[in-house]
């Protein structure tokens, strides 16, 4: 499933079905579920160490969520980081800017029942020292989909990403090129914080492994005096 206009996406997850709402009518584009978060989720489960043998799954240790902390930045309608929680992930953070929302809490309200509880929310401006404080970093995984697509937001971005996550943990990123002006400051900077790796297409899940649409692993770079 590529961008699709249809008021419901639905998203299944080990059997558990998620139904989220969008509105590509409004004027913001976190109201939309952009295919990224879809498959960020996918490929998660795809490689879930509880039902893929540690023998024959590379991603055994990088999507052990047990007993982590994540946070998703530009949750939008909360895809990502819902099905991410299904997927045992024990701690879970959405964020995103005021006027996403309400969307984003109705989201979560839909699917209390599949989610058997209501994920926590904050409003977050990726520039805002204050806000990114209250949040209580570090995280252990930092989930963010579908979220460069503006050249002004590209350094708040990488700063946040930086500051949430924890020195041995991880941003899982989803990934689609959408302005190539905010792709080349992105790839330019990124790298001066992050070591990068990219998922190799193949070990996308199968039905979720869109041509233009990529999964990258990134850690912190280890700062000279800080052990191996």
């Amino acid at each position: 499933m590529k961008f699709t206009d249809s008021p419901v996406v639905e998203l299944s997850v080990h059997g558990t079905r998620l139904s989220i709402q969008q509105d590509n009518g409004s004027m913001h584009v976190g109201t939309s579920v952009w295919p990224c978060s879809l498959v960020l989720v996918k490929f998660a489960e795809r490689w879930d160490p509880l039902r893929c043998a540690a023998a024959d799954n590379p991603y055994a240790d990088l999507l052990n969520f047990s007993n982590k902390r994540g946070i998703e930045l530009g949750a939008g309608c909360g895809a990502a980081a819902m099905g991410l929680y299904l997927l045992g992930l024990h701690e879970v953070v959405l964020t995103d800017i005021a006027p996403v929302m309400p969307a984003l809490k109705h989201n979560l309200k839909r699917n209390k029942p599949a989610l058997k509880k209501t994920l926590k929310t904050a409003q977050l401006y990726w520039g805002n020292e204050e806000q990114v404080k209250s949040l209580k970093p570090p995280f252990d995984f930092v989930i963010a989909a579908d979220v460069v697509y503006l050249e002004e937001t590209v350094a708040p971005l990488i700063k946040a990403m930086e500051r949430l996550v924890a020195d041995d943990g991880v941003v899982l990123l989803g990934y689609q090129l959408r302005s190539p002006e905010a792709h080349k400051l992105f790839w330019e900077m990124c790298p001066e914080v992050f070591e990068v790796q990219r998922i190799p297409h193949v070990h996308l899940h199968p039905e979720y492994a869109y041509e233009e649409t990529d999964v990258y692993v990134f850690r912190k770079k280890k700062k000279e005096g800080q052990n191996s």
